[in-house]
């Protein structure tokens, strides 16, 4: 079957892989009977190969050192999680030893149908908001593992497909709340005639259920007299048997004997207590949903369905709130474990075309754009525009002479350019000449992995300049992403001032000059009202540049304007006339 393409979750705390097989999406066990493997690795401390999945993690508690999880928080940095076998070990290569693990679990369930030849394609997920960085360090950590990455989707659009088989009708608006051991995502999605379509995204790659286990783990080691940061693994263990028990039991007994070689500590916890130490986390998301309804354009009530995907919103308060935020009942009719790994899994048979055709259409999370003159953003590709996408802009040169022109690509949502992230930056050349002769043609692309990549070109040699943007040029952790879009909320009036000052301020340096050259140039042939009333403008054009009012240099701009119609008149008259 050389058309087998896997659909896989490369999960924060578990992973999954599937395919679609006689034309029904199916999730493949491995040797233990489980559909999920644990994203766990255990690197042996003499020699011997590293172990992946529920073999990792059975060894966490003895040589926790050696085992690494919720390595997918880490994507797209170059820390090293891991030295061993002589080098150093980053997220990517963790991933890809995991991503080799799944391939092996398929080729072993399959092997019959490949007759035992190698599954080389893939389709893998990543969360909403994963920069083009993260997205990348995916794809290649596919690429290690022996896959070619067909395609990278959003685990809350992956998810969208899985419920949308059956589960929605159509013209239908859904939002998915993405809530798993590692990263959050909220998406507000419309599925109109087999067309899933993006309407907007929100969410944190460093929010999940792991931080829930984190605060659980504190407050029992504070329970047992603790102090200090630095909590044992035998009490993170328990929070996370804790938070599984309690989200179906009012109970737990916390039992850890001898945890330190000579304390126990025993505790019965109640789901109120359990609840009052975890809400801090769970309620992290809630302006995330608010966000996402305010991007989409959208009341709660417009929403046909609301569907939990993640581990973590089998949680009883995770649902409360989830009820709170969009005033209906959660459809939880899928397995929140699996609905993402589903969802790929149907895009990857889509692909083979083992599956009729939907068309997936995510957005961009964050605006796309370049610095123009005076240090500004302008936007190119806004955010929440469904991709993939095309779009360009033509620049001209702002000073006389000029050479070259340095593209700066950026990506946020502030008005000013040195608010943003810049993604990479480079140098075009042109033949120099008058201000505003240079023609050059700046277009972003994005693929529909989210991939992004910035073209330049002189339209008068028609040579390109491509920007090639590296993982670490996007390395901006999540808190980040979170506080760009805060900020550009709470900033919102003074960074449109700010802007309005710039772009005011850029049309007297250009007004002033030219009326000096225009007065030179008509002398005494201009009436000595008409010249009054000319300098008059000018010369409040230059005190509104001093007093740093913005209402008042874009009224004297216009004043001035108004002022020098007649002058600008005369000016064309002598042109024409050839005087």
């Amino acid at each position: 079957m050389t058309d087998l393409i896997l659909g896989i979750d490369l999960g924060t705390t578990n992973s999954l892989v599937g395919i679609v097989d006689s034309g029904f999406p199916i999730l493949l066990a491995g040797a233990n009977g489980s559909r999920m493997t644990p994203s766990a690795v255990y690197f042996p401390d003499g020699e011997g190969e590293p172990l992946v999945g529920a073999e990792a993690l059975r060894l966490r508690m003895a040589k926790g050192e050696r085992v690494v999880t919720s390595v997918k928080r880490l994507m797209g940095t170059r820390e090293t999680v891991m030295e061993w076998g002589g080098r150093k070990w980053g997220a990517e290569d963790v991933s890809a030893l995991i991503l080799g693990k799944l391939k092996q679990i398929a080729e072993a369930a399959m092997v019959e149908e490949t007759a035992g030849k190698p599954i080389t394609r893939a389709v893998i997920t990543v969360p909403a908001y994963f920069n083009d960085g993260q997205r990348n360090a995916t794809k290649r950590a596919g690429e290690r593992a022996g896959l070619i990455v067909e395609r990278i989707v959003n685990e809350p659009t992956a998810a969208a497909l899985a419920y949308g088989l059956d589960k929605l009708n159509e013209s239908s608006k859904v939002a998915v709340y993405d809530f798993g051991g590692g990263t959050f995502d909220i998406s507000i999605l419309e599925l109109n005639e087999g067309v899933f379509q993006v309407l907007s995204t929100n969410g944190d790659t460093r929010l999940g259920g792991d931080d829930i286990d984190g605060e659980i783990a504190r407050a029992l080691w504070r329970l047992a007299g603790g102090d200090g940061d630095r909590v044992p693994d035998s009490f993170g263990e328990a929070a996370r048997q804790a938070k599984c028990a309690l989200s179906a039991a009012e109970t737990f007994p916390v039992r850890l004997p001898f945890y330190d070689g000579e304390k126990s500590f025993e505790r019965e916890i109640t789901r109120e207590w359990f609840e009052k130490v975890a809400r801090k986390v769970i309620e992290r998301t809630r302006g995330h949903c608010l966000r996402a309804l305010s991007d989409a354009g959208l009341e709660a009530r417009a929403l046909d369905a609301v569907v939990l995907v993640g581990g973590s919103t089998r949680i009883p308060l995770v649902r409360a709130l989830v009820r709170e935020v969009f005033g209906r009942e959660p459809d939880v009719s899928q397995n929140p474990d699996e609905a993402v790994a589903l969802g790929a899994v149907i895009q990857a048979g889509i692909l083979s075309g083992a599956m009729r055709n939907m068309v997936l259409l995510d957005v961009t999370p964050l605006s796309l754009g370049i610095e123009t003159f005076g240090g500004l953003m302008n936007v190119i590709i806004p955010r929440n525009t469904t991709i993939p996408v095309k779009r360009g802009e033509l620049f001209t040169n702002a000073v006389a002479d000029q050479s070259s022109m340095r593209i700066r690509a950026l990506q946020g949502e502030r008005e000013l350019a040195r608010d943003n992230w810049e993604l990479g930056a480079f140098e075009i050349p042109f033949e120099g000449g008058p201000r505003g002769s240079a023609r050059v043609g700046v277009q972003f692309a994005i693929d529909a992995n989210g991939i992004l990549q910035v073209l330049a070109r002189d339209t008068a040699t028609g040579r390109d300049e491509v920007l090639e943007i590296q993982s670490a040029a996007v390395d901006v952790g999540d808190e980040k992403v979170e506080a760009m879009i805060n900020e550009s909320v709470e900033h919102a009036f003074e960074d449109m001032n700010a802007r309005r000052w710039t772009e005011g301020k850029m049309k007297s340096d250009e007004l002033l000059p030219a009326v000096d050259q225009a007065l030179a140039m008509l002398g005494d042939s201009l009436d000595a009202e008409e010249k009054a009333r000319v300098e008059a403008a000018a010369a409040e054009v230059r005190m509104a540049l001093e007093s740093g009012s913005v209402s008042r240099l874009k009224a004297a701009n216009q004043s001035l304007d108004e002022a020098t119609e007649t002058m600008a008149a005369m000016l064309v008259e002598r042109a024409m006339s050839g005087i």
